[in-house]
C-alpha cells in the first residue's frame, strides 16, 4: 500500500493526530490514507462523551476496549482518525467532535466540505 501525499486540508504538511492512542489507517499516528482505505480515515477528531455515545449507537463502538485487537478503547479527549463519512454523519446530527485541521488529511474534503471542518475546528471563535 502506497500512502497518498501527506497534506492537510489547509494545504500544508500533515501534522500528527495521536500516538497515544496510536491512530490512523497505517497506525502511524497520522491520518494518512491510500486507495485501499475505503473508509477514508482522514479526519483528526477529538473524542467527546457525546460523540462516543453516538458512534456506539450507530454501530461503531470506539469506547469499549477490544484487547484481542490491541485496542484499549477511546475516552473523551483522545484524538482519533475518524472516517470522513462518520464525521459528516455526526456533524449533520449535531454531535460532530472538534477537529484538528492541520492533522486532517486533504482527502477528507472528498466527503466533508472545508466549511464544515472549519466550524468544528479546535480553537475556533
Amino acid at each position: 500500500m502506497t500512502p497518498d501525499p501527506s497534506l492537510n486540508v489547509l494545504g500544508g504538511a500533515l501534522a500528527p493526530c495521536s500516538t497515544d492512542p496510536v491512530t490512523g489507517f497505517f497506525r502511524d499516528g497520522h491520518c494518512n490514507t491510500c486507495v485501499q482505505d475505503q473508509g477514508s480515515h482522514t479526519v483528526c477528531a477529538v473524542m467527546t462523551a457525546e460523540f462516543l455515545a453516538y458512534s456506539k449507537y450507530v454501530g461503531n463502538d470506539l469506547s469499549t476496549p477490544r484487547r484481542e485487537f490491541g485496542f484499549a478503547g477511546l475516552k473523551p479527549g483522545d484524538r482519533w482518525c475518524l472516517c470522513a463519512a462518520r464525521f459528516m454523519q455526526a456533524a449533520d446530527e449535531g454531535c460532530g467532535p472538534q477537529v484538528h485541521l492541520e492533522a486532517t488529511h486533504r482527502r477528507a474534503l472528498e466527503v466533508v466540505p472545508l466549511e464544515v471542518l472549519q466550524r468544528h475546528a479546535i480553537g475556533r471563535d
